[in-house]
């Protein structure tokens, strides 16, 4: 694969999947199943996230919380994407949206979106 960012290299495998079967192809029958599965998928891994870093808050140094909650994040950092693939929306059209965020205080920026 090329130098290019983990999350544009998933996205096109992700875009590939969108050609698999069932049989052979977990994020195919994320797709097959819509919008409404995929973010199921996504409310559990987030729910997980946020279990792990409640723990985390409790025994901060503890390595296999640590790790939990790297994993999970990576869980639910996959599963956005094929989300966001499944509606053809590439990582580099949100990387557009942080860069211009970037440097704005989060209130402005909620702000303005209201307008």
């Amino acid at each position: 694969m090329s130098a290019s960012h983990i999350l544009d290299q998933l996205y096109k495998v992700l875009q590939e999947r969108k050609n698999a079967t069932v049989e052979n192809s977990y994020v195919f029958s994320l797709y097959s199943k819509g919008s409404s599965k995929i973010a199921e998928k996504i409310l559990e891994e987030a729910q997980e996230v946020i279990d792990e870093a409640l723990a985390l808050d409790k025994d901060p140094t503890n390595p296999a919380l640590q790790k939990n909650i790297r994993n999970e994040s990576a869980d639910l950092l996959f599963h956005l994407m094929v989300m966001l693939t499944h509606h053809n929306v590439p990582p580099s059209d949100v990387f557009d949206v942080l860069e211009e965020r970037f440097g704005t205080s989060g209130h402005e920026e909620k702000a303005s979106r209201s307008k």
